[in-house]
């Protein structure tokens, strides 16, 4: 099968309708492309259904039409239902539009494009290399990508900054090819395909949309496959959502987003289409190529994936368009008056198709054809080379462009554009094989057989001399002069710039002063503070700032009322884009929930992975609108990095900024929850991600420290960053309640930012030793400090670890840097320098597993014993669950002891009697304490 050459149309195809009411050109998923055998009968039809409806009104000729439907499944008329439609196209050719472009010209394009793609990744498979690559999906989409280029995706200088294009991960070879026939790209950059560091820094391309790697190009990470559907929509959304507060006008923005029929089976994929639906997001289109194939093998041999996803889409409220078949199936359809073709079309497998883009012409007459006389008949006329190359209609640029403008055209639903293509198309050594995704290589004949295929004007001389100089075919570009280049560069133009494009044009905020911090610096008195609810209180007061209030972004899960946050519903309300239809059941209370389209709470329902989607889409809005948003999405920790890790690392890639509140942290703080909700580990996660800065602060002061300098890092000015850090500031917070000490007059600024800082020096005499703790584990080794020198004659320093990852990250910097510069007098590790005296041990305790403080291991001097919470969490009160991991003040002081002893400073004995007296090992033994408050 090839791509047809052929002119487009030029006047508005014969027996379409004029009428203005009938302009819509889906039927609510009934068929319209069967022959009219008696087009009078049927307009006597439309006629007196629409008498009636002038003259009875809507309810009438919805209740006939409903009888109608109903009479007609009596009577076994065959009527489907609405949420499955024949397995044809959509569009019937008389509702097809005019094209408005040069077919031929841009049909050149897509041959110049799809050789370049495809050379680039056996190119970067060449002996001594071998890089990987995709050639087979870009191959079976050009069409489609190509119909959005040169017609519907607006760049950044278009009228209201340009559309979102979410592109597929594994087509990244066809929008490099593209970008170099417009000149952003260079042959050099294209042979450089998967080697981003071996030539310089720059020189080279990532294999995927990066934005991270590089930033004035990619605006969408899309690999890992699933995050584009779940991401696209809550952009989309987010679109709304500044339209709707009046921050900015997103009327003329459109979202896409391409997808792969088997990366339909990714939960994130569908997850989230029913909120689409809901919330009438009609600036968002899907495309899925619907190739049939997933990465070894068909995705649906025995059934149909595009009748599956139609009924899926179409159930969940998405306007749904089919393109399935190309235009040469237009006669055999018209021809078709008993619908045998289109029965034969429902009743074949996906498998069965696959097979027949691989057969010749005489093998699909015999199997698809042959097995009604009435089908044989249908194609008689044709030679066995016309019936091997009726094309699909995801390669048929006319009928991609009508699914398309239909798509751009409809009002109160998302649409999902379901194109039937061959994977590998045009190039015969990979098209429609099960293996084409792990094809990486083309040999000089597959090459010549692709280029003869593509009628590219390269000859067999000028490819065997590139193979002889570079071990690879050359690519084409047909001079910057071309007709066809400057078509290109015309259309782009005219649709606002490149695609895609990443730009910041984002104005810096004026962020607050030292009088928005006073308050948190000031202790709690006599009241017992969680650092949940400080870290919420200071948010609220940055909601009331006049520069930053409107760009805050507060989201949550389901769990505003858990973190708080009730407060601000009357005031700052959740969004909703239908605003409050309804009273609600609490409008008598003070803290009454309250909803409005221009509502600031971004409320997801329990959907961590759309929360996390929010805060990406809120993070970027920087470049993707030119709008500083401040996400501030807040959720159990133990629901963060954890369930939506591989979204944490998106927002990383997309360099969205913002804070993520992981609440209710540390393994035994919300132990009455249980296994699930008891969080040991996330600060590793977090560490893995060099995109997070993670905090774990134990007083509200600390929290006011951190929270200034995310605002600061990420949306501040300074000479290395005059744009601001892309940075993500995640901070765990407990819900916990205790006393909240006054900021020392002495504070060590610098030391509480880069990691810890000292709260107390050891004083009187006898043995002295380091206790260091962070977050809600601060409290236990105050306690122990008294119990070591009221009981055990040991004096301790204590020190506050707000960041045992920070701490960490700056060690092992300073150690490269010691690597990379020999010569140069080594630097000390923060942590080391600080720490100074290494004739004392150091106990370290944490909520979190005992990995977390062990990171800073290598360079803490001298003795350092680590206590955390290793294995399952549980449910029981939290001085149980403390003693049970052997983290309580009292596990610290044996642990301290032990310590001594070792080091010759302490009789072993004591160690004993305090094991005895405090029975570490026993949970029983505290079974009598009582704890308070900060249940879930």
């Amino acid at each position: 099968m090839t791509e047809q050459k052929t002119t487009p149309d030029t006047d508005t195809a014969p027996g379409a309708t004029t009428r203005p009411e009938r302009v819509s050109v889906i039927h609510e998923g009934l068929p319209t492309q069967l022959p009219d055998i008696d087009p009078e009968e049927t307009q006597d039809w439309i006629d007196s259904f629409d008498s009636m409806l002038d003259e009875r009104g809507r309810d009438r000729a919805r209740y006939v039409m409903l009888r109608l439907l109903e009479r007609a499944r009596e009577t076994q008329v065959g009527v489907p239902a609405l949420r499955s439609t024949d397995y044809i196209n959509s569009i019937p050719p008389e509702r097809e539009p005019w094209f408005p472009g040069d077919e031929e010209a841009e049909r050149r394009i897509r041959a110049f494009i799809r050789w370049n793609a495809a050379v680039m990744v056996s190119s970067a498979n060449r002996k001594g290399l071998e890089v990987g690559g995709h050639i087979a999906t870009y191959q079976s989409s050009a069409s489609l990508y190509e119909v959005g280029f040169n017609h519907f995706f607006q760049g950044k200088d278009a009228p209201g900054g340009g559309d979102q294009v979410y592109i597929q991960g594994h087509g990244s070879p066809g929008v490099y090819a593209r970008a170099f026939l417009e000149g952003r790209l260079d042959e050099q950059q294209l042979y450089r395909f998967r080697q981003e560091v071996q030539h310089g820094k720059g020189q080279g391309l990532p294999s995927y949309p990066h934005p991270r790697l590089m930033p004035e190009f990619w605006e969408f990470p899309t690999v890992s496959m699933g995050l584009t559907g779940i991401n696209s929509i809550y952009q989309a959304r987010f679109n709304r959502y500044l339209h709707n507060r009046g921050i900015k006008d997103t009327d003329q923005q459109h979202v896409w987003a391409f997808l792969g029929d088997g990366e339909m089976a990714e939960p994130e994929s569908l997850g989230a289409i029913g909120v689409a639906a809901r919330e009438e997001l009609d600036n968002l289109t899907w495309v899925i190529n619907c190739n049939l194939q997933q990465l070894d093998g068909p995705v649906r041999g025995n059934g149909k994936i595009i009748q599956e996803l139609e009924s899926t889409f179409r159930g969940a409220g998405w306007n749904v368009i089919k393109v399935v078949w190309g235009r040469e199936w237009d006669q055999l359809l018209a021809r078709d008056v008993d619908g045998v073709l289109v029965n034969r079309m429902n009743s074949t497998p996906d498998g069965a198709f696959q097979t027949y883009s691989v057969e010749t012409g005489d093998y699909v007459r015999e199997n698809f054809f042959g097995v009604d006389p009435r089908l044989r008949k249908m194609v008689e006329h044709m030679s066995d080379g016309q019936i091997q190359k009726l094309p699909r209609g995801g390669h048929d640029y006319r009928k991609v462009y009508a699914a398309f403008d239909a798509a751009k055209k409809h009002a109160g639903q998302p649409t999902v554009i379901l194109a039937k293509t061959v994977k590998g198309w045009t190039i015969d050594g990979l098209e429609g094989k099960n293996a084409s995704h792990q094809m990486k290589k083309l040999t000089p004949d597959d090459l010549k057989k692709f280029r003869d295929r593509l009628y590219l004007p390269i000859s067999d001389r000028d490819l065997e001399r590139s193979y002889d100089e570079t071990g690879a075919a050359p690519f084409f570009h047909p001079g910057k002069d071309s007709d066809e280049i400057q078509y290109m560069l015309e259309r782009r133009k005219a649709l606002g710039g490149s695609v895609p494009r990443r730009v910041n044009r984002a104005t810096m905020l004026d962020l607050p002063g030292d009088a928005m911090y006073a308050e948190l610096k000031q202790g709690s008195g006599k009241n017992k503070v969680a650092t949940t609810m400080a870290s919420v209180r200071l948010l609220k007061d940055w909601m009331k700032d006049p520069a930053i209030g409107q760009r805050i972004v507060p989201i949550a899960p389901d769990e505003y009322r858990t973190f708080g946050m009730d407060s601000m519903f009357p005031s700052a309300k959740v969004y909703n884009p239908g605003g409050m239809r309804y009273e609600s059941v609490d409008r008598k209370l003070l803290l009454s929930y309250k909803e409005s389209k221009q509502g600031q709470m971004l409320h997801e329902g329990i959907s961590e992975a759309g929360a996390m989607a929010s805060a990406t889409a809120a993070g970027s809005a920087y470049t993707t609108h030119g709008e500083h948003m401040i996400p501030f999405y807040i959720f159990y920790s133990m629901f963060g990095f954890q369930r939506t890790g591989d979204s944490i690392w998106a927002m990383a890639d997309q360099m969205s900024r913002g804070f993520l509140l992981g609440a209710t942290a540390g393994r035994t703080t919300l132990t009455g929850e249980g296994l699930q909700h008891a969080d040991g580990h996330s600060p590793l996660l977090a560490a893995t991600n060099p995109a997070v800065v993670h905090y774990d602060p134990a007083f509200a002061y600390e929290v006011s420290h951190v929270m200034r300098s995310g605002l600061e890092r990420m949306y501040g000015s300074t000479e290395e960053h005059p744009d601001g850090e892309n940075v993500i500031f995640y901070m765990t917070v407990y819900n916990e309640p205790v006393s909240q000490p006054k900021e020392p007059e002495d504070l060590d600024h610098e030391g509480l930012l880069k990691g810890m800082h000292r709260i107390s020096a050891a004083e009187g005499d006898g043995p002295s030793v380091r206790l260091m703790a962070s977050g809600i584990a601060y409290p236990w080794i105050e306690k122990a400090a008294r119990l070591l020198a009221e009981d055990w004659g040991v004096t301790a320093e204590l020190w506050s670890v707000t960041s045992w990852n920070e701490l960490a990250r700056e060690a092992v910097a300073t150690e490269e840097h010691n690597l990379l510069h020999p010569g140069d007098e080594g630097r000390t590790p923060w942590v080391t320098a600080k720490l100074g005296d290494s004739s004392m041990p150091t106990v370290a305790v944490t909520d979190f597993m005992a990995a977390v403080p062990l990171q800073i291991a290598r360079w803490v001097p001298g003795d350092y014993r680590v206590l955390g919470t290793d294995g399952f969490g549980f449910a029981d009160t939290r001085p149980a669950a403390r003693r049970f991991f052997h983290v309580d003040a009292e596990s610290v002081v044996v642990q301290t002891l032990q310590a001594l002893a070792d080091a010759g400073q302490v009789d072993r004995g004591q160690v004993e009697k305090a094991f005895a007296e405090y029975r570490i090992d026993d949970p029983t033994a505290v079974s009598d304490v009582k704890q308070e408050g900060g249940d879930a």
